[in-house]
């Protein structure tokens, strides 16, 4: 099989607005989870999430007109994959070839993007339109034109990710836009490596972005009962729900053929994927992790694997009392009691939705290469449901340089990725 290999990466959130920033935070145990700060949450009923700070759309696209036409999520896929691009270092090595060889080159580049698809900001822009109007539509059909701003459709598109990133660089290959709730970024990862395999590209940037920090996003997690205002506490006995984050990740992936013949340096592998679903409903998960156990079976296959062989888990971790009592039970039943170190991350920068589980794969490769497990500190006692994991609030090592990242979002759907470090 195709060998897939990954030449550059990206990642922005709470934690910091580079991998290495992020990785550094997380092993020290610092936070980013605080009071929210982009409207007055102090009659919400949750009052905390994990939002980027300094948040300054300009600075990181290096470019004003542009956050005319995007959103906040947009404007953090963008610098993540921008960020990875030049890791990769994808424009320096197409500036030395020759015309004919770029254009080539740019045909010959992908890219993939998971997208966060439940945005109520993007409805915020009529709100004020609605109140003046006072319920009288020919009043509101009026002043439609004249109140809202006209960018309003191309700002609320899902793909602006997809076609900015291509515009921006100049990449006219394969391409797509996957919306899928909380696997959305680590289905662009596999969707990236399939099409690496099948030849439709050479290389291809895979990314994942969302900023489901608003007013109504908070209101309706929490009445579903999956938000906390305490700290996300993952498999501890007392958690008692998650926390939303914002940022995004990617990474450049390439054959590892095409990056061996310009040089490039690698930082690791995909090794295999698996993506199950439940089917049990859109916010039910099952008691015994079957469809999370299915997934992860799946990337060990793909991978050419057995459990022995993985050093690490990333855990989803998210606090939730069903959420982290039913990963526990699929986890022991692939790997029995011979679990390797676990550990998770949205404790330390929120749940980022679509970009959780693209963000947490990127951070596994860099603590697989500095031969890490982090800790989660905010763990104190472990709940008996989750017995059997090997997590701790210190840090492990792992016991290989293969790392299994988990995610699961909304309609029972799980997703399993296997990477390896350099």
């Amino acid at each position: 099989m195709t060998r897939i290999v990954v030449t550059g990466t990206g990642a922005i959130c709470g934690g910091g607005k580079t991998p290495g920033e992020i990785l550094d935070a997380v092993c020290a145990g610092k936070s980013a989870i605080g009071a929210i700060g982009q409207w007055d949450a102090s009659r919400w009923p949750v009052t905390r999430a994990a939002e980027v700070a300094d948040f300054n759309a300009a600075a990181l696209l290096n470019d004003r007109k542009l956050f005319k036409l995007i959103r906040r999520t947009d404007v953090f896929g963008i610098y993540a994959a921008g960020q990875a691009i030049a890791g990769a270092g994808l424009a320096a090595h197409r500036d030395g070839l020759d015309p004919e060889a770029a254009a080539r080159f740019n045909d010959a580049t992908g890219v993939y993007v998971g997208s966060g698809g439940g945005a109520y900001a993007n409805q915020y822009d009529f709100f004020p339109l609605l109140a003046t109007a006072d319920g009288s539509l020919p009043a509101f059909g009026r002043e439609l034109a004249a109140t809202v701003n006209p960018m309003w459709l191309l700002r609320s598109l899902p793909n602006n990710v997809l076609c900015h990133v291509g515009i921006r660089h100049g990449l006219k290959g394969s391409n797509a836009c996957i919306t899928n709730h909380s696997i959305s970024g680590v289905l662009a990862i596999v969707e990236a490596a399939q099409a690496l395999r099948t030849g439709e590209c050479e290389r291809a940037v895979a990314a994942g972005h969302d900023a489901s920090i608003e007013p109504q996003m908070v209101l309706y997690y929490h009445g579903v009962g999956l938000l906390t205002e305490d700290a996300l506490r993952p498999y501890d006995v007392e958690r008692s729900g998650s926390a939303m984050g914002e940022g995004a990740a990617a990474l450049v992936l390439e054959t590892a053929g095409t990056a061996a013949a310009r040089g490039a340096r690698v930082l690791g592998e995909i090794l295999g994927s698996g993506a199950t679903a439940e089917a049990e409903g859109l916010l039910p998960i099952r008691d015994d992790g079957d469809g999370l156990a299915r997934a992860i079976r799946l990337a060990l296959d793909d991978a050419g694997l057995s459990a022995a062989d993985v050093g690490m888990i990333v855990g989803h971790g998210n606090g939730t009392r069903s959420g982290d009592a039913s990963e526990a039970r699929a986890v022991r039943a692939v790997f029995g009691t011979d679990v390797p170190p676990v550990t998770a991350f949205k404790w330390a920068f929120g749940h980022l939705l679509a970009a959780s589980g693209i963000i947490e794969a990127v951070i596994a490769l860099d603590a697989l290469r500095a031969g890490v497990v982090p800790g989660i500190p905010a763990l104190r006692q472990l709940d008996p449901a989750c017995a059997g994991l090997p997590v701790s609030a210190s840090a492990q090592t792992p016991r290989s340089g293969v790392a299994l990242v988990l995610a699961r979002g909304f309609g029972g759907t799980n997703a399993a990725l296997a990477v390896r470090a350099a």
